[in-house]
Parts: C-alpha cells; structure tokens; sequence
C-alpha cells in the first residue's frame, strides 16, 4: 500500500507511449522526412551539365552570335534582324514552311489513323506494322537518296515516272517513231501542226516513195520486214515508207536497197482542201494505199502522232512539285511513327463504347467518325503536334532530294540558315539570326505540348 503524498504506480500495458512532435523534430533535427534537398540535385548535375552544354549554351550562344557581323567583329544589333526579313530567300522559305506545317502533320497523321484503323481489320497486322514502320529505322538522309531516285525524270530509273508511263502507255501508247526524220534532200516538208507532207500532189494511180532517218534499227518493231516498192494499181495512190539506211554503208539515198527495212505502223494521211479524206496504216514492209479516193489531187502526210515525243512522266524535281514531292517522302517515313502511336490509343478504347453504338444501330462510319475519332482526340492532337514541331525543323530530306537547280524553290527555313552560315554565304550573324527565328517559331509548339502532357497527368 502506497504511503501518502506518494503518486500510485500505474500499472504496464506494454505499448510504449507515442512519441510527440517535438520528439521527431528532435530526431531528424528538421521538419522534414529523407533525403535533404541538395541530395536530388547531386544526382541531377551530370543531367543538368548535359542539358546545359548541348542545349542552353548553344542558344544563348546563338542570340549573342546574332547581334554580331558575319565575321563576329563588328556588333550590329539587330541589323541581322531587319535583313532577315528582307530578304526574299527568307520569304520563300518561310512560305515553304508554312506550306510544310499545313499540310505534312495532317497528311501523316490521317495516313497514321487509316493504317492504325487498318491493323485491327487484317489478319496478317504485324507484318503489315512492320513493313510500315520500318522507313522509320532508316535515316534522313538515306531516304532522300531513295526518293531522289524514285523521283528521277528518267523511266528507266525513276521507279514513281516508270509506273505513270507503264500506265499511261497501256492507255495511249507512244509513238514508235519519234526521232524519224526526213533527208535534207529528201522530198518532205515539215507539216503545219506537226508530221511531214510529201511535196508536191498526187492523183489515183500514183505512187510515192516517202524515205526517211533517224530510226535505230534495235528499235524498229518486231514485225518490220525489208521495204519494197509498192506496186502502181488504177484509181489507188500507193507508196513505201522505209528505213533510207543501209548498215555497214553503201546503199542508194532516195532508193530502196534490198537490205533497208520498211516502217510499219506509220499512219499516212490524204489531205484535199486542208481536210483528211482518207487515212491508212503502212503494212510490215513500209507499203501503203489508198483505194477509193475518188478522181482529184491530194497531199500525203505522215501524221504528227507518228512522231510525238514519248510520254516520260512528271517533273517532280522540277519547280512546281518539288515540295508536294518532297512531303510525299516525308509521309512515307513518318506513316509508321503516327500508326504506332495511334494503334495504342485505339487498343485503350473501351470495346464497350464501340458495342454500344454498333447495338444502336450505327454504321461503321458513323462508330468510327462519332466514337473511335473523338476518343482518339488526344493521341491524334499528340501525333500532330509532334509532326508539327519536327516539320518546322525539317533540312535533310529537303537538302537532299531537291536538286540544285530548284533549291531555291523547294527551300525551308533550316535549310535557308544552313546555305547563309556554311553553304556558301559564310554569314554566321544572319545564320545565326535565323536559327533564333527558328527556335521562337518551335518554341510556342512545345510549350503547347507540355501543358498538354501536364493537365493529362493532373
């Protein structure tokens, strides 16, 4: 028993007794739990470093250059400045830029979306992704020399001309003979609107010898056979067309010798009073003619479709297509990088919702237009924006596929800068200028992107 002005034992549960704030405090020594502020930093350094050679130096390098004269001895202010918007080299490319903008990130992300939508459809998907994808692994500058190659004018090395002419031959075939020429001496004229006209008139019974040159002999069809002389006949104007050339020399000129060739296939046409009466085709052995003409006098002519020049396709490096062309080989690289990126958002989509209104009653078209496309919203914008921003910086395809003689045409703003500072114009101040003008135009793009990424992760 507890004598008195003692305090009673209290008896022992076993817990300790929790331990207040200002014992923690006293613990840690501060208000706050782990690792110190400037331990994080310790290890952000060697980034820090990196971001600050490579990115922050170069920009403030820039902005500094910029003020400065084409040999950095002079300081010019804002001199730079003003000529950069000056020049028309800067508007043109601008031009082609924003042309570039435009167009390219809503090419390839449509062209993503369609292949993506594809995928989901096809049984053989990957190979399909992988054949898509794989411009991706290959660099810049190597596809500029494949499309620099396709685009050739050339069909016979142009891979993009060879199948329009394929095509287009198929449907309007060439003329066979569009070199053949007449002799200087030879008794043709050139006919108003193209071909030759025979000099002089001819009547039935007639019969002419229209000799003519310029015809390799691997190229004449397959069906020539030696030339002989037509044979005169009552009320027919007839006549041979050949090849005037003997190989290996020797030979008549104006006559037929027994080793030239005729040219078939050659339309001949009987003009009375400027209109065409009659036309005939020249038989495997150059021989031709026209019965039933009736009593009067004509003028023979070798039809000016005999001679057209064969069709060689598009110009796509010439002046006018070069950009189309050379965003078409930007799509082909980048289809890939927007497919993949589009295919995993559709594969987030909630089956459910795509159910629901195919239960409704919807068509495919009106689940994707109304349901897959508006939940896709925020991949699509992603992919946009990013093509957007690697738009406004684009130089290797357009440095590499556009030939000199259209550089000028096909220029874009990093482009423009590289020709300014090394590509001959050794004005460091300018080019430095407009990589400013470059970086304050990308720059609004990737803050828009960043708050983006920022609200979607709140």
């Amino acid at each position: 028993m507890a004598t008195t002005g003692e305090p009673a034992a209290v008896p022992s549960t076993g817990t300790p007794a929790p331990a207040t704030t200002e014992d923690a405090t006293a613990t840690t020594g501060s208000g706050r739990l782990g690792p110190p502020p400037w331990l994080a930093l310790v290890f952000l350094l060697p980034a820090l470093l990196f971001l600050g050679a490579y990115m922050l130096y170069p920009i403030l390098f820039s902005i500094y250059r910029s003020l400065w004269d084409a040999l950095g001895t002079q300081f010019v202010g804002v001199q730079n400045y003003v000529e950069l918007f000056s020049n028309p080299s800067t508007f043109i490319a601008l031009r082609n830029n924003v042309i570039w903008v435009v167009v390219a990130p809503i090419v390839v992300t449509i062209a993503g979306l369609i292949f993506a939508v594809l995928t989901e459809r096809i049984r053989w998907a990957t190979a399909f992704k992988v054949v898509v994808f794989m411009p991706m692994a290959i660099s810049f500058l190597a596809s500029g020399v494949i499309f620099r190659l396709v685009y050739e004018q050339d069909p016979e090395r142009g891979l993009a001309n060879a199948v329009i002419t394929t095509v287009q031959d198929t449907f309007a075939p060439s003329a066979a003979y569009p070199d053949a020429r007449p002799r200087p001496d030879a008794p043709l004229a050139e006919a108003e609107g193209g071909g030759f006209e025979v000099e002089g008139e001819v009547a039935p019974g007639d019969t002419v010898l229209i000799p003519l040159v310029g015809v390799q002999s691997d190229e004449l069809p397959d069906d020539a056979e030696t030339a002989v002389a037509a044979e005169g006949a009552d009320g027919t104007v007839t006549g041979t067309v050949w090849l005037d050339f003997t190989r290996g020399g020797g030979g008549e000129e104006g006559a037929i010798d027994g080793s030239e060739e005729g040219l078939p296939g050659l339309e001949v046409q009987a003009v009375s009073g400027g209109e065409v009466a009659a036309t005939t085709l020249t038989a495997p052995d150059g021989t031709f003619a026209f019965e039933d003409l009736g009593d009067g006098s004509y003028t023979l002519r070798l039809a000016p479709a005999n001679f057209t020049e064969p069709y060689n396709g598009v110009t796509w490096l010439g002046p006018t297509l070069i950009t189309p062309a050379i965003i078409g080989a930007y799509l082909w690289v980048w289809a890939g990088f927007a497919m993949v990126l589009i295919a995993a958002g559709l594969a987030g989509i909630p089956r459910d919702a795509l159910e629901a209104a195919r239960v409704d009653g919807a068509t495919e078209w009106q689940v994707f237009r109304r349901v897959t496309v508006p939940l896709l919203s925020p991949v699509l914008m992603v992919v946009f924006v990013t093509l957007m921003i690697y738009v406004l910086k684009i130089f290797d395809l357009v440095f590499i596929i556009a030939p000199g003689s259209v550089q000028r045409d096909a220029n874009v703003l990093a482009v423009e800068m590289w020709r300014v500072s090394f590509g001959g114009g050794n004005d460091q101040g300018l080019g430095s200028a407009l990589a400013v003008f470059l970086l304050l135009l990308v720059v609004p793009a990737m803050i828009f992107q960043i708050r983006r990424f920022r609200r979607e992760n709140s």
